[in-house]
């Protein structure tokens, strides 16, 4: 089959090589011109070093091309350009194959999850040609071909067992779960809390505090789930639990080292710049923000990383804030 790949950052190189070792031929797609030239020549991402793309994988900033005789399309962009990527698609032709997302992530100002956002512009509330792929993942790990377990779901049961069948490999196992809800809300929320726990330890507090971190945000995560209809108990999974843990404790981790970075004294601007890749917390974090204050749900993790980012709070003050917060008694 012929997959259409939008994005080309380190995941999407990650996941179309998997796609590749089960047979697939790959077209991907960056809006960047120069990246693709370099991309061709090289066959190597900068992000990446020593990884050679495998034969078969290429790459194109034409569109049209990417996706002309595609049985699939596969998204690995960013959350704030998923909407306007598929609405320029969706003025080329209709889209009419299944779309696996593979971002995470909340839209500001809407509040939806990006099935939603997808699902809006195909026309549709729960549009049965949309899914996604997620959990604890990291690129520089899936192209060295070790183990990895993530979760995928779709609103309709065929396209779940499609992204099953295009996936799974002996060390690239995925588990279906039909709560689309669920799956793509614990990706989103949990960066917002590796961002958070790369302050605490780049301000030197140590496990105890992390701990406390992983395991309050995890309670955030669930509270605010509930107004996006999310099954509980999907948090508990790979999705949730097991996509906080490889975020927040991961040296590969873009939302835990931006974290970090601050704590140490850049700037969250300077911070993006030395990271040189998306860091989907920092967009997340508005929109999770907004849902809270928009449903009156407590999210004082996620408010004090806004406060943070966005309306220079000092860390050391916002984690002073955070412990100083009245006690009561732990809800699971």
């Amino acid at each position: 089959m012929k997959i259409c790949y939008l994005g080309a950052g380190t995941w999407g190189i990650a996941l179309a090589t998997i796609l590749r070792q089960n047979g697939h031929e790959i077209v991907m797609w960056s809006r960047e011109a120069d990246t693709v030239k370099e991309l061709r020549k090289t066959r190597q991402h900068p992000k990446l070093p020593g990884f050679q793309i495998p034969e078969g994988i290429d790459f194109t900033s034409d569109v049209k091309q990417a996706l002309h005789g595609a049985g699939v399309i596969v998204e690995s962009v960013t959350s704030s350009g998923i909407r306007p990527v598929f609405e320029q698609i969706s003025k080329i032709a209709p889209i009419e194959v299944p779309v696996i997302l593979t971002s995470k992530g909340i839209e500001q100002k809407t509040g939806l999850l990006l099935p939603e956002v997808v699902s809006e512009i195909l026309g549709g509330k729960e549009h049965p040609l949309v899914g996604c792929l997620s959990g604890p993942s990291h690129a520089e790990e899936v192209v060295r071909n070790l183990p990895t377990s993530l979760v995928c779901s779709a609103y309709d049961p065929e396209v779940i067992k499609l992204i099953h069948e295009l996936f799974t490999t002996p060390i690239f196992r995925i588990y279906p779960n039909n709560d689309m809800q669920g799956v793509c809300f614990g990706g989103a929320m949990k960066n917002i809390i590796a961002i958070a726990c790369g302050i605490a330890d780049g301000l030197g507090f140590g496990d105890n505090t992390k701990a406390a971190l992983m395991t309050r945000g995890l309670h955030e995560i669930k509270k605010l789930s509930v107004v996006k209809h999310c099954n509980p108990e999907t948090l508990n999974g790979l999705s949730g639990i097991g996509d906080l843990c490889v975020t927040c404790l991961s040296i590969h981790s873009r939302n835990y080292r931006f974290g970090r970075l601050i704590a140490e004294g850049l700037s969250p601007e300077g911070a993006r710049q030395k990271i040189g890749m998306a860091v989907e917390g920092v967009y997340t974090c508005v929109s999770a923000r907004e849902l809270a204050r928009k449903h009156h749900i407590p999210v004082p993790i996620t408010e004090a990383t806004y406060s943070i980012i966005y309306e220079g709070l000092d860390p050391r003050a916002a984690v002073k804030a955070l412990l100083t917060r009245a006690i009561k008694e732990e809800h699971l």
